[in-house]
């Protein structure tokens, strides 16, 4: 059974990673004909080197449902990984690219979604809340077995993604001090992107006699990281990581709108994502752990905080050590 894989906005961090492992590791890779991204800057750094991996690389030109169905069918592909892009019209483009799936008749759909998105608030937190109405579009067709895609959707509610902590480096290294807006008490798991990645290529290449694996067709995998962290927690697991002495500082929201545009090239729907996710854990909405679905499907255990600042080590060691403040 062939697998042709189209993954969206691999000019991001998310469908960069998704991508790059499907590509560079066999386990997955044995498992598919062909990797095609849509990217709507082809010429980006994470496009281009997706593209020198063996990735066919289409712009995505987000507007009309019906040219980007046409695009969708002549790629070829029986499988697609919807990742919203950082893209200020993202919600739209989603569902754009939803039913160009659905008219292009490809029957293996995975949408990457946001865990917390179900306790989000309309009014509060508009932008994390924006993925229920995407689950229920990418969902809805289970129930409809005239539609080519009703057969194999999944969906994976992916938790605040570790890497976002490297927006406040800066800080890090020049104070060791880690500033987020989530109050003292309230607590999150972090993920690390690769283990998002990790899911997402075994769901995508998986297979059964209906599309997806019979283990992953139809499922909801909510996908935390393996520790609940309060704002101190991060900084101590940072700490014991680098060798070096980091601290929690409570901020406010104002300050931390600030500060993330001040750091970050993001989009800025994707700094408000991260603002609505903060505020989430202020409200005591995220002190959860959700790792049985990463368990199952993977057979292995998810990146621990230590681990996660091992592997960034360069980007958030402070510069002054502890030892060296007390001299």
């Amino acid at each position: 059974m062939s697998r042709k894989v189209c993954i969206t906005a691999v000019d991001g961090h998310t469908g960069f990673a998704i991508a790059e492992l499907i590509l560079q590791h066999k386990e997955f890779s044995r498992k598919v004909d062909s990797v095609a991204g849509l990217a709507i800057n082809p010429k980006s750094e994470h496009a281009q080197e997706l593209k020198s991996l063996g990735a066919i690389i289409v712009q995505h030109k987000p507007g009309r449902v019906r040219d980007m169905s046409i695009t969708l069918e002549e790629m070829g592909c029986d499988t697609i990984c919807l990742v919203p892009p950082a893209h200020h019209d993202k919600f739209d483009i989603c569902v754009e690219l939803v039913e160009a799936a659905k008219r292009a008749a490809i029957p293996n759909v995975l949408l990457i979604s946001s865990a917390g998105c179900d306790y989000a608030d309309t009014t509060k937190q508009p932008r994390l809340r924006e993925f229920i109405d995407l689950e229920s579009l990418v969902l809805q067709s289970k129930g409809d077995a005239s539609t080519p895609t009703g057969g194999s959707p999944c969906v994976i509610r992916a938790g605040f993604y570790a890497e976002n902590l490297l927006l406040y480096a800066p800080q890090v290294k020049e104070e060791g001090v880690l500033p987020l807006p989530i109050g003292e008490n309230h607590k999150f798991a972090l993920v690390a992107l690769g283990d998002v990645a990790q899911v997402a290529a075994h769901v995508l290449t998986g297979k059964g006699k209906h599309g997806f694996d019979d283990r992953h067709r139809g499922q909801m995998m909510v996908v935390t990281g393996p520790m609940l962290c309060a704002g101190n927690e991060p900084a101590t697991a940072a700490s014991k990581a680098l060798g070096a002495d980091m601290k929690f500082e409570n901020i406010s929201q104002a300050e931390a709108k600030r500060v993330l545009k001040a750091q970050s090239e993001s989009d800025r729907s994707e700094l408000q994502y991260l603002l609505d996710y903060y505020s989430l854990v202020r409200e005591g909405k995220t002190n959860y752990i959700a790792t049985t679905a990463f368990h199952d499907v993977t057979g292995k255990h998810p990146t621990e905080p230590d681990d996660f600042f091992r592997m960034y080590e360069d980007e958030v060691r402070p510069r002054k050590r502890a030892k060296q403040n007390h001299k």
